[in-house]
């Protein structure tokens, strides 16, 4: 809601958003003991529940696409068969994308050694089955610990960090003409903003749509959305890039060789088969595959409502609780919600104890969860986000433009330098007792 004085001046009424101080150990406390148990078999079942799927889906897919002929059924015009082929393969490139993002999280969990209980098994079998997505595994692992251990931190995050008012060559903050918690902004400090970053909700869209689609890979090739204080050229394929120690460049010549033989492999089936089997077999299923990473890691970590740190003010447990869960397709109805859950194995619904504690296999990370819920509602903490789709990227992608340059606790701001949120900060002694510490 927002109130336009008579002098020019927008002021909003902001949501309080809770900081906590809760520790490490008060969050694994609550979560169970058998919760943390790891099982290669288990694990290994769901891959192959995954390729089972993924087999069935081509299977049908091709069953269907020989029944599209006019010697087997008669449609009312000619352009109705490749648009019924057209559509069949539609169908598959987004369902096994789906289940292919599936098979990225277990190797994405191989990464965080929840796989197995042998580090020797976590590492092959993720470097198998990320190569296989045109993942580097260890360049990707070695970055994304980094995440875990900073998630939030302005200066340390490796993903999705908030550019900055000056980063972005905005107009300089104006004391007078704009308050900085984004609570109030004058019309002409407005329009500075909005013609510096552009307000358009059809740019908008399609800036979205090239983020969903190319994110991933411009974030491994060129550090897009990465650490702004890495230097121009930093990528996750050489291994003296700044994101490595010296002790992991082996580590990133073993990924590049998976990288280098996943081409060879795309460029031995193209010679094969051709291009169009290629293309629509596997490479629309990979580039749908890439847009659920980037669809879900995107509003897993940005909101109008969750707070970025600097060093100051930054802990393990507020960059852990400075995401969110949502429900991966629920405002498509619940089937839908199911199905993404279950494709996805709850990586958008679980997230929060995903990075609480990020060895929790996904077949236990919802009782985890659950329990985890029930000892941050006790408080007062709901990190539960609007179900994930198209729709509430547009609307988080046009609320998060920027950050400002300073404060220790900060939160994004819109094209019109307006913050939707404030923190307020309650220590272990105010929960105790009650009593809230507001920082504002």
């Amino acid at each position: 809601m927002s109130v336009e004085s008579n002098d020019g001046v927008t002021t909003i009424k902001q949501s309080e958003v809770i900081i906590p101080d809760l520790t490490i150990k008060d969050l694994l406390s609550a979560i169970p003991a058998h919760c943390f148990k790891r099982s290669a078999i288990r694990s290994s079942l769901y891959v192959a529940w995954d390729c089972i799927v993924i087999g069935s889906i081509y299977k049908a897919t091709t069953f269907l696409e020989a029944f599209i002929t006019p010697e087997v059924i008669n449609l009312p015009h000619p352009i109705l068969y490749p648009v019924a082929r057209f559509s069949v393969w539609s169908s598959y490139g987004f369902l096994v994308g789906l289940f292919g993002m599936g098979l990225w999280v277990i190797a994405h969990e191989c990464g965080h050694q929840a796989f197995s209980e042998s580090k020797f098994i976590n590492n092959t079998v993720g470097w198998v089955l990320h190569s296989a997505l045109g993942v580097p595994y260890h360049s990707w692992r070695i970055s994304h610990a980094k995440h875990h251990a900073s998630t939030g931190h302005m200066t340390q995050d490796q993903a999705f960090v908030p550019k900055t008012r000056s980063q972005l060559g905005l107009p300089a903050f104006d004391p007078t003409q704009e308050s900085i918690l984004g609570l109030s902004v004058s019309a002409k400090v407005k329009k500075e903003l909005r013609d510096a970053l552009g307000d358009s909700p059809i740019g908008a869209a399609l800036a979205a749509a090239g983020y969903l689609l190319w994110g991933f890979p411009a974030y491994l090739i060129c550090n897009a959305s990465g650490q702004k204080r890495y230097p121009k050229g930093t990528n996750h394929f050489n291994p003296n890039a700044v994101i490595f120690a010296p002790h992991q460049y082996d580590s990133v010549i073993v990924s590049d060789i998976g990288i280098l033989l996943w081409l060879a492999g795309l460029a031995g089936s193209i010679h094969k088969f051709g291009f169009w089997d290629v293309f629509r077999v596997y490479i629309v299923p990979y580039l749908w595959v890439n847009h659920w990473l980037v669809l879900i890691t995107f509003l897993q970590h940005t909101d109008p409502i969750l707070p970025h740190y600097r060093a100051a003010e930054f802990t393990f447990p507020r960059g852990a609780l400075s995401t969110l869960d949502r429900s991966l397709l629920g405002d498509c109805g619940k089937i839908m919600a199911w199905i993404g859950a279950h494709a996805t194995h709850g990586i958008s619904e679980t997230h929060v104890l995903h990075h609480v504690s990020s060895k929790i296999p996904h077949y236990n990370a919802w009782e985890a969860s659950d329990a985890l819920r029930r000892r941050l509602k006790q408080a007062e903490i709901v990190l539960q986000g609007a179900p994930g789709g198209w729709r509430e990227v547009y609307r988080v992608y046009r609320a998060c433009r920027f950050v400002e340059d300073e404060g220790n606790i900060t939160f994004y701001k819109n094209a019109l330098g307006l913050a939707a949120s404030r923190a307020k900060i309650m220590d272990d002694a105010a929960s105790d007792s009650g009593v809230e510490i507001d920082t504002i």
